[in-house]
């Protein structure tokens, strides 16, 4: 089935996903729609680093929508027609860098693949009925049972109230009846007033029950907004943390939107049955009148725990970040990013009537050299719920940039801890007023900080920045953190490894390769879950080359040219030299095993087994290939066309086995161009890089 196809199938959390995804503008969803079949055919990788072949893309591309346009001029549809056009003249932009273009489609397609595989592994999930942890299970069921009975109990007191007032109209309209009437007789008065006296004591006992069922529904409202705020809302934040720095965490606000609103509402209604309390009051009140009393300090108590409850609602769904950036939280100057701000609490009456500003560093601190910026842009948007595909309240800025405040002369002070321009943490805030129903609430919700460069060769170390904050502080308005930054113990940090691989490729580090790394950084320990790892050890020792760059380095190369061989299990990767002699003299001859370079950054090398003239075991090593080797002949083409030449022998190919024992074209096969060797595209560069190699080579290269 093709890919837009099995979009098109996803369940209501997925489909959501791909909404926002096409929330954006570089790709119409409408253009990804009707020219799903081409868009999925075309090599769009390959494209994004060759000019020609973008350029011809880009036609073909600016042809097919001319096709579309005709099309919809035939069927009359105006809409579609305009909007076509509208996409053409928006491609043709591109006209100077189509490699970009290819670059933003590819991205798209990429996209949709996580969201594919995603989805694929919630059904195999739900297939084996593997579920979370019961604990977590429970308490999400307890608070869905207490969440019914707090509705079911507001309707039960909704019901009360009519009979509350049902009642005083009746006694009223006697009494009203009894009092108009001519009595002359003394005795016979009295008497009837006594005769009063059950009904109004009725009706007091009425309103003092309905007050104790408003306080019960006040204490149960106040334990739910407890478990919201201070637990689910907690956990969904730190989730989003750990989500945006590769962590295959759900941030769904769905749940949270439904109980929240639930929570809201119910208050609300709460509060009418107050005013309703005040109109009975004013319309019937007496001696010692319960409703007279305590109303007062229950409406008080009731907007306390509405301001409390909307106030926590208004978070920060997406958190900013650059269309084509490094992940999110990465901010350039001059440069378009976007964020997207959320209240939990659908109120469809006051669609586009909440405006929300955008303003950064407020109460920033207060010290020399810490850089100030203005955001420029569309600062101002309405909460809506047109922007969100599930009918949230959001306001998505999409065209936010950052321009830096000329301050004049800078510099720190002797006495003031020095933080690089990486280091350096800003908050971008969000303010809006909520006003209905007589409540008049300022809310606020922050980003999570951002690291703000001014050129791309910052990126990496600010990376580094926002992975370091984000695996440690739970703090999330703590822009000291690197003026006293904590260290992180393994374990920890060990998982955000993996995170970066697995969302770079979908598939993370083993516990034999943390080890390695762990290896790499501590050195041989039995054991590593109380090891401490510095900010400093992650990266600043050693610069250039810091572990961090190393690290890296290799993500970004099995990311750009060996993403399929690593998904597939082919490159055990990370195993330090001597572990990798150790594993390979105990197999056959020919067996091969493929790791990444420990000293060349973004370097893999592989190495094998042969025999040697005492018909020992010996391991061979070649020197590490780079991009520069990658980015022309392809991994697996090198290990298929491999050769070593030895004075009067016939040159052979010494990778016979991928350890630990899989024939060689049995686990590359898939990849292998469909020409033979000797047609091979690569067969010049198979020639003079990969053909002269001797015996007389020194194998075990030290570089390596």
């Amino acid at each position: 089935m093709a890919q837009w196809e099995k979009l098109r199938q996803l369940t209501n959390g997925y489909s959501h996903r791909l909404d926002e995804l096409y929330d954006r503008d570089a790709l119409p969803m409408d253009v990804r729609h009707y020219l799903a079949a081409w868009i999925e055919n075309q090599d769009w990788k390959r494209a994004s680093r060759d000019h020609d072949l973008a350029m011809v893309l880009f036609q073909v591309l600016l042809e097919n929508l001319d096709i579309q346009h005709s099309r919809f001029v035939q069927e009359e549809s105006f809409l579609l027609k305009h909007n076509i056009r509208r996409y053409k003249q928006n491609f043709q932009l591109y006209q100077d860098d189509p490699c970009g273009l290819a670059s933003t489609i590819h991205w798209f397609l990429e996209k949709e693949k996580e969201i594919l595989l995603n989805a694929g592994l919630d059904e195999k999930v739900r297939a084996l009925q593997i579920e979370p942890e019961a604990m977590e299970i429970s308490g999400q069921q307890d608070l869905e049972r207490k969440m019914a009975g707090f509705r079911n109990d507001v309707q039960c007191m909704e019901r009360a109230i009519i009979c509350l007032e049902e009642q005083q109209d009746e006694f009223d309209f006697k009494y009203q009846t009894f009092r108009m009437e001519a009595m002359t007789a003394e005795a016979a008065k009295k008497e009837q007033e006594k005769r009063f006296q059950v009904p109004i004591n009725n009706l007091n006992a009425c309103r003092k029950n309905t007050l104790s069922g408003i306080t019960k529904l006040l204490d149960k409202s106040e334990d739910l907004i407890d478990i919201l705020v201070k637990k689910e809302l907690v956990e969904w934040q730190r989730r989003q943390q750990k989500a945006c720095i590769g962590a295959p965490d759900s941030v769904s606000l769905s749940r949270l939107e439904d109980w929240f609103t639930c929570v809201a509402l119910s208050l609300f209604q709460v509060r009418d049955f107050l005013c309703k309390m005040d109109e009975l009051v004013g319309k019937l009140s007496y001696a010692n009148d319960p409703l007279a009393a305590e109303n007062p300090t229950l409406k008080k108590r009731a907007d306390t725990l509405l301001e409390d409850v909307l106030k926590s609602s208004f978070v920060v769904e997406t958190q900013p970040s650059m269309p084509q950036g490094r992940g999110p939280l990465v901010l350039r100057t001059n440069v378009q990013f976007s964020v997207k701000t959320r209240l939990l609490v659908k109120f469809p009456e006051l669609n586009h009537s909440m405006k929300v500003n955008v303003s950064l560093d407020r109460g920033a601190p207060q010290m020399k050299g810490y850089r100030r910026f203005n955001v420029l842009g569309t600062t101002v948007k309405a909460l809506n719920m047109t922007e969100s595909q599930c009918g949230g309240m959001v306001a998505d800025f999409r065209h936010l940039t950052l321009k830096e405040q000329k301050c004049g002369a800078g510099g720190k002070s002797g006495g003031e801890i020095s933080l690089s321009v990486t280091e350096e943490l800003h908050i971008i805030c969000f303010n809006t007023v909520f006003q209905h129903k007589g409540l008049d609430i300022a809310l606020q919700a922050s980003s999570l900080p951002v690291v703000i460069i001014s050129n791309s060769s910052q990126q990496q170390s600010a990376w580094a920045s926002v992975l370091w904050f984000n695996m440690i502080s739970v703090d999330t308005k703590d822009i000291r953190f690197f003026a006293n930054c904590p260290v992180a113990f393994w374990p920890q940090f060990g998982e955000m490894l993996s995170w970066q691989f697995f969302s770079a490729t979908k598939r993370g580090l083993d516990d034999s390769q943390l080890d390695m790394i762990a290896h790499r950084i501590f050195g041989k320990k039995q054991n590593y879950e109380s090891c401490k790892v510095p900010w400093s050890k992650f990266c600043k020792e050693n610069p250039p080359d810091t572990f961090w760059v190393w690290f890296d380095g290799i993500l970004a190369l099995v990311k750009t040219y060996l993403e399929d061989i690593w998904k597939d299990g082919h490159i055990i990767g990370f195993v330090t030299k001597a572990k990798e002699k150790s594993l390979l003299k105990k197999k056959q001859r020919g067996t091969f095993m493929l790791r990444f370079s420990e000293s060349v950054v973004g370097g893999i090398t592989f190495s094998w087994v042969d025999i040697d003239m005492n018909g020992e075991p010996e391991v061979n090593t070649v020197q590490p290939f780079t991009k520069v080797d990658l980015s022309q002949i392809p991994f697996h083409e090198i290990i298929r066309n491999f050769l070593i030449l030895e004075v009067g022998n016939v040159p052979e190919n010494p990778l016979l086995y991928l350890y630990p024992n899989s024939p060689r074209d049995e686990a590359f096969g898939k990849y292998y161009s469909n020409k033979a060797r000797d047609q091979s595209p690569y067969k010049e560069y198979i020639k003079t890089k990969l053909a002269f190699v001797t015996k007389e080579t020194r194998w075990e290269l030290p570089s390596s």
